[in-house]
């Protein structure tokens, strides 16, 4: 009963038009169902945490206007903080179903030689195209064995091969795996000999991925100094940073003080600037250098933005666990140097 409200729920916040988008994307992420029940299981919950805010946070502020006001800033309040917290939790899932597809995607042309070498093999046997193709579909090749199990499916529901395979290539950003079958879909309509082919796609994928393994290898020691970098020479830095600030912002009060105001025209101040305001920004600046050092290595490795998202977590954690390790043993170490009335 629950799970059949939280469906009709779930498809009823979908607008129509979007739905079989939606469906052909969450495909890509090896889901065969658009989770109608997920999607009414996050809005109840985005409701409550937006009732509770709204509730203890925005509402007693409210209340010094009129019935009239307060009921139009209510409902207007209420509406932004529930789009807000929907607009989070949408780009949380769509970077999640990123990656996931993403993952998939690198899956697929790291198990599409291997599942070509059986095609081949198949086809050196006297097997047709497609029985090759069938036949050559085994278990340890997970998505990819899925993924031509749909054209087999395809292809006995009255599907030419040529459409259901091309209909698979074009359902993931990969220019390998788009080629190769592109490539072979026109040697096979030609005549050709596709056996000769598929062996040439073999030798130059496992050579691509030696070659990508081989730059990844000549470019480790880049990658371990933007990681040493991020992870502890920078927040060290910043801690250091952070002590001198507080030693120089008492010297320079101490001094403030002592003059008085009577020599106020010797331009002797306070610092402009708080202490608690440099730590805020040594928290974002760490925050950001994390992120983009992330993307930074990812490209180094990969040569790809996306791969780098899984660093994010570790490399701002890290970072942020050593900047308050790093601060607390120098407020430690320079915790005498007292200024300030």
């Amino acid at each position: 009963m629950a799970e059949g409200i939280l469906y009709i729920v779930g498809r009823a916040i979908i607008p129509k038009r979007v739905r079989p988008d939606l469906r052909e994307y969450l495909l890509k992420t090896g889901l065969p169902e658009v989770p109608y029940p997920l999607f009414g299981v996050l809005f109840f919950l985005v409701t409550a945490m937006s009732y509770f805010l709204y509730t203890f946070f925005f509402l007693p502020a409210l209340r010094q206007y009129g019935t009239v006001q307060l009921g139009f800033l209510g409902f207007v309040t209420f509406a932004i903080i529930m789009f807000l917290f929907i607009f989070t939790v949408s780009v949380i899932l769509y970077f999640y179903w990123n990656i996931k597809i993403y993952h998939r995607t690198k899956e697929l042309e790291l198990l599409l030689p291997d599942y070509l070498t059986l095609v081949s093999t198949n086809l050196k046997g006297g097997m047709s195209f497609e029985n090759a193709l069938w036949t050559a579909i085994k278990p340890e090749f997970g998505i990819l064995a899925n993924e031509i199990g749909l054209v087999s499916k395809r292809v006995m529901t009255g599907n030419d091969v040529a459409d259901a395979l091309t209909v698979f290539s074009m359902k993931y950003e990969s220019p390998i795996l788009r080629r190769n079958i592109q490539l072979l879909i026109s040697e096979v309509e030609s005549g050709g000999k596709i056996v000769e082919t598929i062996d040439r796609i073999i030798y130059d994928m496992k050579k691509t991925q030696i070659l990508k393994k081989e730059m990844a290898a000549s470019t480790i020691t880049y990658m371990i100094f933007i990681g040493m970098l991020v992870i502890f020479i920078c927040p060290v830095l910043f801690a250091l940073s952070l002590q001198l600030f507080t030693i120089i912002s008492g010297f320079i009060g101490n001094i403030a003080g002592t003059v008085g105001p009577s020599t106020s025209g010797l331009g002797v101040t306070g610092p402009a600037i708080d202490v608690a305001d440099f730590r805020l920004f040594s928290y974002l600046a760490i925050s950001i250098i994390s992120v983009f050092s992330s993307l930074i290595i990812a490209i180094i490795e990969k040569g790809e933005m996306k791969s780098g998202l899984k660093y994010i977590p570790m490399f701002w954690i890290t970072s942020l666990f050593i900047y308050f390790i790093a601060s607390g043993i120098l407020n430690f170490m320079f915790g005498s140097i007292k200024f300030g009335g």
